[in-house]
């Protein structure tokens, strides 16, 4: 059962004004998405969100959370924050509905796979889509149902403080922290280091007394460990040499992977329909998180292999001339990129190629890591690259012979050395940060080469 009005305005400390008995559906922030049945936040941001509240109620929002009464026909819930009053909603309906394991997730890349993948492990509850800020984790909050198995929280940030923010809001029993790369740099002075304490801020919130997972590999996350903030909380890396990692990895084509989870007490096959080792080791974290938080191995290795993937997220398209189309669209690292290539490269067909979008907010050091990456796509063997973007030239530098650079979409679409000339049959995959839309690049391969 949700809250009501009446209940929310005393959990929120607002003025109710209209009918408390009213049972909103869920949140909304934004009239585009909104549905019926919804309550309308009005958030003052780079918009002010009071400005769309007519428009709300024209769409059928059923009252509103806003900073002072408006003429309209809806209940309103009636505060001096809407931001904070939002979080302390969602704030309020975890404390009501919490269940025995409640997970944060964070990381430069990886997140929101290992999300899915930890949910599903659990059969809990998640954060959809990219609800991981301080507005989309508490807007989801704030309806999350009664009687769940577990809640698997993504905890995303671009600065300092966020994720503090998150686990004040939302403090998680367990964690995973996938690795830390160099997404945001541009936005932190003391590069790495003050990126991993940032990421370390969801370690430094739990509520103590739990464990979090990470790659035995990655050197900043052994750091996090290390460090007296984190002491409460038990560090368990993954990978070789240690208690728990995977081995016996095999490609299974576009079907997926299969590998097995060494732990203490078993080895755990597992079979993924998430393609690239790159999910091995997102599974991986999620299950031993899982394990250490008491659920099912067998029930565990299940889940796992329930998990599909999404549009931007490693769909794979196979195509009408032959070849497959790699769609991972969403986003981009440096990192992550790399990664992508190498799971690529294990699907058989023709030429390998890429399409991909600069990555953003690498400040300083924006040339040099695109010059890097695209020496790192060249060395995984990808033949061919074609690149869009402020830093598209350095990319193809580094990469060298069969590198096209560009500097927006509408230019690689329309050159005649551009999308045009990527061969039938190729293998392509296609990612760039959100910025780029790359996601353009998907619709158009696909609507002029065809699918099978």
């Amino acid at each position: 059962m949700l809250f009501d009005l009446q209940q929310v305005a005393t959990l929120i400390h607002a003025e109710l004004r209209g009918d408390g008995s009213l049972f909103p559906t869920a949140l909304s922030l934004d009239t585009r998405t909104l549905q019926p049945g919804e309550c309308f936040v009005a958030i003052r941001a780079g918009r002010d969100g009071h400005a769309f509240a007519a428009k709300a109620v024209e769409l059928g929002a059923a009252c509103l959370l806003v900073d002072h009464p408006l003429e309209l026909p809806v209940p309103q819930l009636i505060v001096p924050d809407t931001l904070a009053a939002l979080q302390a909603w969602g704030q309020a309906r975890l404390k009501a509905v919490r269940p025995h394991a409640v997970f944060g997730i964070t990381g430069s890349v990886g997140k929101t796979s290992t999300k899915d993948l930890l949910a599903a492990a659990t059969g809990g509850w998640k954060t959809p889509g990219n609800h991981n800020n301080t507005l989309g984790m508490p807007q989801a909050l704030a309806t999350m149902p009664l009687g769940e198995s577990a809640a698997v929280l993504e905890m995303g940030m671009s600065t300092a403080g966020e994720i503090r923010r998150l686990t004040e809001i939302a403090p998680p029993d367990f964690g995973v922290i996938t690795l830390i790369g160099t997404s945001h740099l541009e936005n932190f002075p003391d590069g790495q280091q003050g990126i991993a304490r940032a990421k370390g801020e969801l370690v430094e919130g739990m509520r103590g007394g739990g464990a979090w997972a990470h790659l035995a590999t990655d050197p900043w996350c052994r750091w996090i460990s290390e460090q007296p903030w984190t002491a409460q909380e038990l560090a368990v890396p993954v990978g070789d040499g240690e208690d728990f990692g995977w081995q016996d990895i095999e490609s299974m084509g576009p079907r997926g992977e299969r590998f097995t989870l060494r732990t203490p007490d078993c080895d755990l096959p597992i079979d993924l329909k998430l393609r690239g080792a790159h999910q091995v080791r997102n599974a991986s974290l999620a299950a031993v998180i899982a394990l250490m938080a008491g659920f099912d191995r067998d029930d565990i290795a299940v889940g796992l292999g329930t998990v599909e993937p999404e549009e931007g997220r490693g769909r794979l398209h196979a195509m009408a001339g032959g070849g497959w189309l790699l769609d991972e669209s969403y986003n981009a690292s440096g990192d992550s990129m790399l990664a992508c290539a190498e799971s690529l490269l294990e699907l058989k067909s023709g030429e390998a190629v890429a399409v991909l979008g600069c990555i953003r907010e690498l400040g300083a050091n924006a040339e040099r890591m695109h010059r890097e990456v695209g020496q790192g796509l060249r060395a995984k063997g990808l033949q061919r690259i074609w690149v869009y973007g402020d830093f598209a030239k350095a990319m193809a530098e580094g990469f060298g012979e069969g590198a096209f650079a560009f500097p927006d979409f509408d230019s690689m679409r329309d050159d005649p050395s551009g999308l045009g000339a990527i061969p039938d049959g190729a293998r392509i995959l296609v990612k760039g940060s959100r910025y780029w839309t790359s996601e353009q690049a998907v619709a158009w391969l696909l609507d002029h080469k065809g699918t099978a």
